[in-house]
């Protein structure tokens, strides 16, 4: 195997994913990266970008695909709420907001995407950056999921949000305080409050 080669296999187990561009970069030329491609040393997840092969594609790596893409975008609502733990369920789209002015980008990914609007505050507040496999991913935080699951809830249920809300608080993921402060920013503190008084009468 080729010093080019190898080096690139060596980032791939570092970073999990790399861009074509990325990979160019460490001085290989896309013709070389499409024989290294059909000989089966490296995989194409989708258009532009790679990773190795035999690599277990799990939702977590789907959702670090689409952040790679999408650099601008923030994870979002069910897509969040499967990265923090809060659901066993693995959403078939990877939710990702952009801003509401922002162009949709268009991306090739393995995995469905679901793009959300958020506009101003709703967009800033909240964003949390994590990594998957060495891939940074903008999340938004436990409590910001939460208010923004109740903002959606009639995309992804009531019942979807208020499990979010049990979960995270009994796992003391979040604060009241952080509750009621993405509430507030979300503009659902009065669909909230009930919710809200009856587990911290637990």
């Amino acid at each position: 195997m080729g010093i080019k080669a190898q080096k690139l296999i060596e980032n791939l187990r570092q970073y999990g994913m790399l861009k074509t561009g990325e990979i160019v970069e460490l001085g290989i030329s896309k013709e070389y990266l499409r024989k290294l491609t059909v000989q089966g040393t490296v995989e194409r997840v989708s258009r532009g970008l790679y990773t190795l092969p035999n690599n277990d594609y799990s939702p977590m790596q789907s959702i670090a695909e689409v952040s790679k893409q999408v650099p601008k975008g923030v994870i979002c609502l069910l897509s969040a709420l499967r990265f923090h733990g809060f659901t066993t369920q693995n959403p078939f789209e990877v939710w990702i907001a952009i801003e509401n002015r922002s162009r949709k980008p268009e991306i090739k990914a393995s995995a469905k995407v679901r793009y959300v609007r958020f506009s101003q505050r709703a967009f800033t507040d909240g964003i949390q950056e994590k990594r998957i496999d060495q891939l940074k991913v903008r999340v938004y935080s436990p409590a910001k999921t939460v208010a923004d699951c109740f903002k959606y809830r009639n995309k992804i249920g009531l019942d979807t949000a208020l499990e979010a809300l049990r979960e995270g608080w009994r796992e003391k993921r979040f604060t009241m305080d952080e509750l009621w402060k993405y509430a507030k920013v979300c503009r659902v503190s009065n669909v909230m409050q009930p919710y809200l008084e009856s587990i911290t009468a637990l």
